[in-house]
């Protein structure tokens, strides 16, 4: 169920620290090296027989992208790819202890944004603020499951989010079983949470992630 009880103390409990200033600059936006690694990406999916579809909508430099399905490491390296064939500028939520020293400026840089929880911080709140607060291009990639375990229950948080910043959800995709990833359409969210959820659950319901037995969209 996703009632509005639940999903408020949930989204309450949870919590980030994510900077209202500028967004830092990342891998996207650094001259010649997204030029080549644009390239390198293309190539690479090409080659291992990947296909990459789909685009940002007119209105959609700024919007949440639903990540799904999220079952592996791997799937990481592949977004990073698929952004760059797609000329995005994303950023994505990850525990904090992936920021770790040495590798906490890499991530960032790779556009991670470290998530913990502290009562000072809320999660939805700071991600509103970010996204209002942007002066360029902001694709936020939250992974609906939150995790890449298995999980039956979607987490709303990306829903608030994009209704709080008034920004549109893409629903992007992963299926590794038909190589194929990408954008998928926009989602229109209608205020009825438990329908919008049974909607958006059955449109990610055929893909397969690399991990296939650990992904549930029903």
């Amino acid at each position: 169920m996703y009632g509005k009880s639940r999903d408020i103390a949930t989204t309450m409990n949870r919590t980030a620290i994510i900077s209202t200033q500028p967004m830092h600059h990342t891998i996207f936006d650094t001259p010649v090296v997204n030029t080549v690694l644009r390239a390198l990406s293309i190539g690479f999916m090409k080659l291992s027989g990947w296909k990459v579809e789909g685009e940002l909508p007119p209105n959609g430099q700024k919007c949440v992208l639903i990540a799904a399905p999220h079952t592996s490491n791997w799937d990481l390296p592949y977004t990073l790819m698929v952004a760059f064939v797609l000329h995005l500028n994303i950023y994505w939520m990850g525990k904090r202890q992936l920021f770790r020293f040495p590798f906490g400026s890499i991530m960032k840089w790779l556009g991670g944004i470290p998530v913990t929880r502290e009562s000072s911080n809320n999660l939805v709140a700071a991600s509103v603020e970010a996204m209002k607060n942007a002066k360029g291009p902001l694709q936020l990639i939250v992974p609906p499951e939150g995790t890449r375990g298995k999980t039956h229950y979607w987490k709303t948080g990306f829903y608030y989010i994009a209704v709080g910043a008034k920004v549109p959800i893409v629903m992007a995709y992963m299926d590794y079983e038909r190589k194929i990833s990408g954008l998928g359409p926009v989602f229109h969210p209608t205020g009825d949470i438990e329908a919008d959820m049974v909607a958006i659950k059955a449109f990610y319901a055929p893909f397969k992630g690399k991990n296939a037995d650990q992904f549930h969209a029903g």
